[in-house]
């Protein structure tokens, strides 16, 4: 009762200077909330907890090596691990999200479906494999502006706070990478939805 909670910052600096248990303290304090960011990014309970691990190693070698720089920030700094970290797993597997634009559009009108169909199947799969490849074309901001919004249905206030920029910076790079989307998407056979291109102007 009435126990003065230590701060991150504090925290941080006890740990580099030989603390074990000020980190053990931030992990207690932050891992919940990093375990759902990542979860919502793989959707699996194992996953996202191997990735809980080695998001906290990742935190402790940057410490260690004295790279660490965002004082009074750690949370948002090791939320940026945890995603970048989720995001590399998307791409060792090779999946991707189904976009779905503002205006309530989806990316594709080809995926619904009869399940029976294995012609379906396959213009379904190349489908989504056709859109995981656009989207790696997309320069970096872009795409992980993109993939936050889509993946981990974050909003901008959390995107801009969990990439270190403006909330108008981030809504900018959400923007083109919709608009560089929508022009690499019309150069190809795939069947969009009809309403894909309205969006941007």
């Amino acid at each position: 009762m009435g126990k003065i909670q230590v701060s991150d910052s504090e925290l941080v600096s006890l740990y580099i200077r030989g603390n074990e248990k000020a980190f053990a303290t931030l992990v207690q304090r932050y891992k919940s909330k990093v375990y759902t960011t990542i979860y919502l990014v793989v959707k699996d309970q194992y996953v996202a907890e191997d990735l809980l691990q080695d998001t906290f190693i990742k935190a402790v070698e940057v410490l260690r090596e004295g790279k660490y720089n965002e004082e009074g920030k750690f949370l948002p700094w090791v939320l940026r691990i945890a995603h970048n970290l989720a995001i590399d797993f998307f791409r060792r597997e090779k999946r991707y999200p189904s976009v779905v634009f503002e205006d309530g559009s989806s990316v594709f009108n080809t995926l619904e479906f009869a399940e029976d169909s294995i012609e379906s199947m396959q213009i379904k799969r190349e489908s989504h494999e056709h859109l995981r490849d656009l989207i790696k074309r997309l320069p970096d901001q872009q795409r992980e502006v993109l993939v936050m919004r889509h993946y981990d249905d974050m909003s901008f206030q959390e995107i801009a706070d969990a990439t270190g920029v403006s909330i108008n910076t981030a809504l900018g790079r959400m923007r083109y990478a919709l608009i560089n989307l929508r022009k690499m998407m019309s150069k190809t056979a795939y069947a969009y939805d009809t309403n894909l291109y309205q969006y941007a102007r």
